[in-house]
């Protein structure tokens, strides 16, 4: 089977009159149209740009908004041009409308940090844009002569999260496209000549959703029981929260008694680093770092090598099909370029954190978030790098690397950073990593700052619906604070930021329900099960906001603290040895109590909301995975349901656990 490959890019261009013009149209404008003596228009997708420039891919809002969109991730600094070329339908003057956002607007802050221009063969239209309105809408550009064919770019201004999902060019100064975002749905597809069946993608033995570690363990494991595998991934690393583009350290335990060998796919998907403290214990010290710490390619390397996987890389699932509860299929759709395929499945793997694909499918569920019942946040985690230091200036990710170098070899370190309005207003305020005493300047006290878990925010929000927001509100706090240390407290000259996630890393938001709601009362009272399945070596550890920080920002927190709970059982059994820092969750947590054919691993497995604590971090979410690859196998070998495992085969899933992760079985 095929494997991962770099999906070529296309331009998003089309042309066409009054037909297609009146789905984008508003009521106003659609009854202006049908007098219009003129519907000539030109779309352009900004994901389908020939070059991107500097400016980021982001598809975690895709299922709100209905598509991806370009971001000025610059850290304050302007990235390089996204930039076009297109045909116009006929040279002339044409109106312009640039889908964007103001995206401090929700907290009606000062300010417009996401400004940007669109030029046209390099001359940048009058009007600003990303400095109105917030919510996504069409940003009125003016009017503009152009000949028949231009080159369009997009031209950031301060690398402060610009952002722009599509720009429009009509010839009938009247019209206005509208917001609605099924509109846009349909024209996007009409207008690109989008087929409105999706490709048929194959059938396979097990579907899995979701290239996190659970789900790319899963994916193995199944392909190595010999089973047809597709694994569908909405980015272009695999690894999820423990790829490069979040970066947040793998924890737990692998290679537990009695089942020594869970664990070992998840071993070869990890680079062997970790670091200890001065007591030489192991200590994860590790979040923020760089990025070949955490081996994006070993894992697409490692997943190549499985004749049994196809793998669907920057691909969204979008819709669940159904009968009589059990997946029949789901329909994925390229971030790229639009184009839909129908993947059907025997079993299907939901390892979307956000457990997507049960909730479309109909599954028994949990999802609260409230202000007294809140639920752990998002982080986006960054680090600073020291201009300096040769070493962090030659491994610098920052878009503007080749200044920096430059900056470097002739002796100039200062990397002043622009005063941020628009942010959190924490000039008077403590948070993490702020001394006490101003005139100190000792870098090793960024360790309380950057490459830090604790930043984080949306307690009351939903992580599915609100991750825009939520991410946004991340950025205002780091922004707040760096601006703070450097230009209010007059710390760091030499240092700027590094890195900064711009993907957000979840810890919690819904749960898929299973014949086994695995709770905090469960660890705490050594509950021993008869399908013991992953092993967790996490405390009960439950974020919420800390208090300590919240003054002034109730509602808005941004700093976290986790509340570990009483961890492991009171009455272990010492006949088989077991660790007393593991407890083994059980086999029923892995698949749906009322959906057929789904298992999951990861984070919305069947756990209470004291449940996630312990069995949330990703080795044990990867274990997870392994477990549910050999399941399936046997749900074909014996052709029985995930449950009939359970109640018919249990000896036979123990029997796969004690093989090598390497096994292959036909």
């Amino acid at each position: 089977m095929n494997n991962i490959q770099q999906v070529s890019r296309r331009q998003f261009i089309g042309r066409s009159g009054a037909g297609l013009l009146s789905l984008l149209a508003s009521g106003t404008a659609f009854a202006n149209l049908t007098k219009s003596s003129s519907e000539e228009f030109l779309f352009i997708e900004a994901e389908g740009f020939d070059d991107r420039g500097g400016w980021e891919l982001d598809q975690q809002s895709m299922d709100q908004m209905g598509s991806p969109y370009l971001l000025a991730h610059g850290l304050g600094i302007a990235v390089k041009d996204a930039v076009t070329k297109a045909e116009f339908p006929s040279a002339g003057k044409y109106r312009v409308w640039v889908r964007t956002k103001d995206w401090v607007a929700p907290w009606d802050a000062p300010g417009a940090p996401g400004k940007f221009q669109l030029t046209i063969d390099g001359k940048p239209l009058a009007e600003t844009f990303g400095t109105k309105g917030a919510k996504w809408h069409w940003h009125d550009g003016g009017t503009v002569e152009v000949g028949k064919e231009a080159t369009i770019g997009l031209h950031d201004l301060t690398g402060f999260e610009g952002r722009c999902e599509a720009v429009l060019f009509c010839k009938d100064a009247e019209f206005e496209p509208t917001n609605d975002i099924a509109k846009l749905k349909t024209f996007r597809r009409k207008l690109l000549g989008l087929p409105t069946v999706p490709e048929d993608a194959g059938s396979y033995d097990l579907v899995v959703i979701g290239g996190g570690l659970a789900g790319t363990a899963a994916a193995i494991s199944g392909a190595r029981q010999g089973l047809t595998v597709a694994l569908v991934q909405d980015r272009p690393v695999l690894g999820g929260n423990g790829s490069s583009e979040v970066r947040v350290w793998p924890e737990g335990f692998t290679l537990q008694k009695p089942y020594t060998k869970i664990g070992e796919i998840v071993e070869e998907m990890l680079p062997g680093i970790h670091k200890k403290t001065a007591k030489n214990k192991w200590f994860n010290t590790m979040n923020g770092t760089a990025a070949t710490n955490f081996a994006d390619q070993m894992k697409t390397d490692l997943v190549n090598s499985e004749p049994n996987i196809k793998v669907f890389m920057n691909h969204r699932q979008m819709e669940t099909v159904t009968n009589d509860m059990t997946i029949a299929s789901i329909m994925i759709e390229s971030t790229e370029t639009g184009l839909q395929k129908t993947i059907k499945g025997k079993f299907f793997a939901d390892c979307t954190g956000d457990a997507k694909v049960g909730f479309q499918a109909g599954a028994d569920y949990e999802h609260e978030f409230t202000t007294e019942n809140p639920v752990m946040g998002s982080s986006n985690l960054f680090s600073v790098l020291d201009a300096t230091k040769k070493k962090e200036v030659i491994e610098c990710e920052c878009k503007d690397k080749s200044s920096l170098m430059s900056q470097y070899e002739k002796g100039d370190y200062a990397q002043p950073f622009p005063r941020c309005p628009w942010a959190l207003d924490l000039s008077d305020k403590p948070f993490p990593g702020r001394l006490k005493e101003k005139a100190k300047n000792n870098v090793k006290d960024l360790r309380k700052f950057a490459n830090m878990w604790f930043w984080e925010s949306g307690f009351d929000k939903d992580q599915i619906e609100d991750i825009e927001l939520i991410r946004d509100h991340n950025f205002r706090a780091m922004y707040g604070a760096w601006d703070t240390l450097k230009n209010v407290d007059g710390l760091y000259e030499n240092l700027r930021l590094g890195w900064v996630a711009f993907i957000a890393g979840k810890r919690e938001s819904r749960r898929l329900m299973g014949d086994i709601v695995l709770d905090a009362s469960h660890f705490i009272d050594g509950k021993i099960w008869d399908d013991l399945a992953f092993p967790c070596t996490w405390s009960i550890d439950l974020h919420t906001p800390e208090e300590k920080y919240q003054e002034g920002f109730e509602g808005e927190e941004f700093i976290s603290k986790a509340n570990h709970g009483k961890y492991g059982s009171t009455h272990e059994p010492s006949k088989d040895n077991y660790n007393k820092r593991v407890y083994w969750g059980p086999y029923r947590c892995l698949y749906s109590r009322n959906v057929k054919n789904l298992f999951m691993a990861g984070r919305n497995i069947s756990v209470t909301k004291s449940g996630l604590g312990p069995v949330r971090v990703m080795k044990t979410c990867g274990m997870m995975g392994e477990i549910v690859g050999k399941a399936v196998a046997l749900c074909i070998k014996e052709k029985t349901s995930p449950r009939g495992v359970y109640e018919k085969h249990l000896a036979s899933l123990q029997g796969l656990m004690k093989q090598p992760g390497s096994t292959r079985n036909s």
